[in-house]
């Protein structure tokens, strides 16, 4: 990976450091749900990639702990310490460094790091392990998992045949130090079997001075592709990305790489390798290590988390068009327009002058439309309440004229079929004491009262002549002694109701007792209906309640035309009507009607509560 620069501690300086950490050798171990996390980089602590790592992973696993972490971290710095005389140093350093630490999981990032834990895996007994490689492993170390996310220099090859599509020659540039010569055998390995068409020129190990003046001297038709430099030919340690730097300034063709971190340092981009993915992948398997998965269950996962990314503002100096840029790419660092900086503003000036040119031409459109429309309301308002008025008096003159009829219809039954119904009950009577066959006489009789019975119902029921005689109070004790014969109890209470009222008003609240107590008899099949009328100060109230099976108030309105005309005879009398029911619940039907101050009397009927009970 690319790394920084640091001062290099030689391994004779390893036994002196041992000596100042030997107070951690009674380190007491974190607290026990607290989990202990050793991490091995094999770069150094200032490399980028040790820095995302240093970030990332304690992120990640703090975030999955709860923060019950104890995290520690070292760094196998295999670019400044190749040699193999190091490792046995760095090891007695380590365990007595963490003798006293019982860790719940080492994680070992990239070669040299799984290389040492590999090989020194007593230091760690059976602590599990979770390692991050750039190959496939010929065998797996014990109690360990891990993943592999091989580096892929040929991803960016076929990204600059995208771009530039002229390009024939490229110029690989790498360092002199083992690591340098390390990644260049890499690349060669890859560029070797990707059988590309580009011709590639390797810049290995040149002095920076030579470099530099190779590569302002590029043939056209040619791109820069930098792998890594660690150290020059001169012996000159660099940092690697600052050294990118020089490298994008002195070329003269665009220069790509293979890692994120060579982002914003003069490259144009590459299919690169995203260290910071990289590093949650580790970090969300490190947890499942931590939760308690088998270790040895875990297969071994190969990654590919390379994505595309390009510099907007390298594109724009190389003249490359973004029509040229494949779908899915992530272009930064794209420097705003001023259409893009001030887009939002524009926008809303043109939309504000618009709308307001709009509100006056409508304002003035509207200020006529009003006039218009209020002379138009007032018209139709008049007509309204003409038409109101008209159906008012109207409903009104319909229902007394069905109450007339009914009226005459009862008197005519009442006067004549009735007295001739008597006349025959005397007949009949009669002929039953002359000496006739008197089993048929007696039949006659029974008939004849039959009769005469059901006409003197049936003319109680089209007009209720009781009702100007005893008023309402009296006619609905009737109705309700008529009804309770039927076999349901009903229990009917009055209070505070005025001794004279008009006539439609006692009409009204009949018809709609009337109604409301034949449906509870034929159809609720209820164990009790209690009926009260009640007065108040301007109005009168009627409300009749089963404890039946109820019924949906919805669609009886739309099936029959009892609560229909119920509700318009009470709306004649400027009386409304509530009808409540639920199926299984019973059902409350209440009427009310205002009473004219003239039908206002101090006086109730009954006693001084007025209740009474049937």
């Amino acid at each position: 990976m690319l790394m920084t620069r640091r001062q290099a501690i030689r391994p004779r300086v390893l036994a002196t450091v041992l000596l100042l950490l030997g107070g951690l050798a009674d380190r007491p171990a974190g607290a026990a749900d607290h989990k202990q996390v050793l991490v091995l980089y094999s770069t150094r602590s200032d490399a980028q990639f040790s820095i995302v790592g240093e970030n990332e992973l304690t992120r990640t696993l703090s975030r999955g702990l709860d923060g019950q972490l104890d995290y520690y971290s070292e760094f196998v710095d295999q670019s400044t310490f190749p040699a193999e005389a190091y490792r046995e140093p760095f090891r007695e350093f380590l365990r007595v460094k963490y003798q006293g630490v019982r860790f719940d999981l080492v994680i070992a990032l990239q070669a040299r790091a799984v290389d040492f834990v590999e090989r020194q895996r007593d230091l760690f007994g059976d602590v599990p392990v979770v390692f991050l490689a750039n190959a496939q492993t010929q065998s797996r170390m014990s109690n360990a998992t891990g993943l592999i996310n091989p580096r892929n220099f040929t991803g960016t090859l076929t990204l600059i045949r995208q771009l530039q599509p002229d390009v024939n020659q490229i110029f690989v540039v790498t360092g002199a130090a083992a690591v340098d010569r390390e990644f260049e055998r890499d690349v060669r390995r890859q560029f070797d079997s990707a059988h590309s068409p580009f011709t590639f020129a390797y810049l290995s190990g040149l002095s920076s001075v030579a470099l530099e003046h190779r590569l302002s001297k590029l043939p056209p038709h040619s791109a820069v592709y930098y792998i890594l430099v660690d150290e020059d030919g001169d012996g000159k340690r660099f940092h690697p990305l600052e050294y990118l730097e020089r490298v994008s300034a002195a070329a003269n063709a665009p220069t790509y790489c293979w890692v994120d971190s060579a982002m914003d340092r003069g490259v144009l981009g590459g299919h690169l390798y995203s260290q910071k993915h990289v590093i949650e992948r580790v970090g969300q398997l490190a947890l499942r290590v931590l939760a308690g998965a088998p270790v040895d269950r875990i297969p071994i996962s190969t990654l590919e988390l390379n994505t595309n990314q390009l510099d907007w503002r390298q594109l724009r100096r190389w003249g490359i068009s973004e029509g040229r840029v494949p779908a899915g790419t992530l272009v930064s660092f794209r420097e705003p327009t001023a259409w893009d900086t001030y887009k939002a503003y524009i926008v809303a000036a043109a939309a504000l002058l618009i709308v307001q040119s709009s509100l006056i031409a409508g304002l003035l459109l509207q200020c006529r439309r009003r006039r218009r429309a209020e002379q138009e309301l007032r018209g139709s308002q008049r007509e309204l309440r003409n038409s109101v008025e008209r159906n008012r008096a109207l409903g009104a003159r319909l229902l007394m004229a069905q109450d007339g009829e009914r009226a005459r219809i009862a008197r005519e039954l009442h006067d004549d079929i009735c007295q001739r119904m008597l006349v025959l009950t005397i007949e009949l009577e009669s002929l039953g004491h002359s000496g006739s066959d008197i089993t048929v006489a007696q039949d006659a009789v029974t008939v004849a009262r039959d009769i005469s019975r059901s006409l003197h119902d049936l003319s109680h029921r089209l007009h209720p002549t009781r009702l100007g005689l005893v008023g309402i109070v009296g006619a609905l004790d009737h109705l309700v002694s008529e009804l309770s014969r039927g076999g349901i109890p009903i229990v009917f209470t009055h209070g505070h109701v005025p001794a004279a009222l008009s006539p439609d008003v006692m009409l009204c609240l009949f018809r709609a007792a009337q109604e409301a107590l034949h449906n509870a008899v034929k159809y609720s099949r209820a164990r009790r209906v209690s009926v009260r009328l009640s007065g108040g100060i301007d109005t009168l109230t009627l409300e009749i309640s089963d404890d039946g099976v109820g019924f949906d108030v919805e669609s009886a309105w739309s099936r029959g035309l009892g609560l229909i005309s119920m509700a318009e005879r009470l709306e004649t009398s400027r009386g409304s009507l509530q009808v409540w029911s639920r199926p299984g619940e019973g059902t409350r039907i209440t009427a009310v009607v205002s009473v004219d101050e003239v039908e206002k009397l101090d006086a109730t009927v009954g006693d001084p509560l007025g209740m009474s009970v049937v």
